[in-house]
């Protein structure tokens, strides 16, 4: 899925046992982490913002987390080579659209560079907003500021806080994994184990919700 989790080139070392110098080669191996994060299923995200002649930017985006409750802060990892990206640290600001099951669509036309993908999908800009407003894919939507960013390998890690957080509860989230799509409803509807009721709740984790969702 394009904008998945960045890369990294992890170095090692081959076997290179009786080759010539062998102890003073150092190989640098590249490790594709795309199989592994795949195995990570995810919820799926359009970033949206404006240029700075107010043209609507956007690109499909599922690595993100939480990474404080105070202040409400997230992080999104987008390509370094994105023009989105580009216009986002420009206008230090984005919209995070989290997208709800019935848009695949809308992940797959935001995740192919289309030029018209504004055209093709409904959007607003509410006052106020840091970016456009998904309003018939995403079940919840985050208006954010940039704090910080910080570029690694080819992709960069841009920090933000959250200034506005709308949700609509009756929406269920899409989710991503394995390279493919499933619904919450689908995965919620499983059946549980018997004694699923007789277990301690887990802990509620910081990554465990968008900043400000309960609010």
């Amino acid at each position: 899925m394009p904008n998945s989790a960045p890369h990294q080139d992890i170095p090692g070392s081959d076997d290179n046992e009786g080759t010539p110098g062998a102890e003073h080669l150092a190989v640098l191996r590249q490790t594709d982490l795309r199989p592994f994060m795949a195995a990570f299923p995810s919820g799926v995200s359009v970033v949206t913002t404006l240029d700075a002649d107010a043209r609507p930017r956007g690109l499909t985006c599922s690595s993100l987390a939480s990474v404080a409750l105070a202040p409400p802060t997230l992080v999104v990892c987008i390509r370094t080579a994105s023009p989105t990206l580009e216009a986002l640290l420009d206008q230090g600001q984005f919209a995070l659209n989290l997208l709800h099951e019935r848009a695949r669509a809308t992940s797959d036309l935001f995740a192919s560079g289309a030029p018209d993908r504004f055209e093709r999908t409904e959007w607003r800009l509410p006052l106020g907003a840091s970016g456009p407003h998904l309003t018939a894919a995403a079940h919840a939507i985050a208006d954010c500021t940039v704090v910080q960013s910080v570029a690694f390998g080819d992709h960069t890690a841009v920090f933000a806080e959250a200034t506005r957080v709308t949700v609509r509860p009756a929406a269920h989230p899409l989710l991503y994994g394995l390279r493919r799509y499933a619904g919450w409803s689908d995965a919620a509807a499983a059946p549980q184990p018997a004694d699923a009721a007789a277990r301690p709740a887990p802990p509620v984790l910081p990554s465990e919700g968008a900043a400000g969702a309960r609010r």
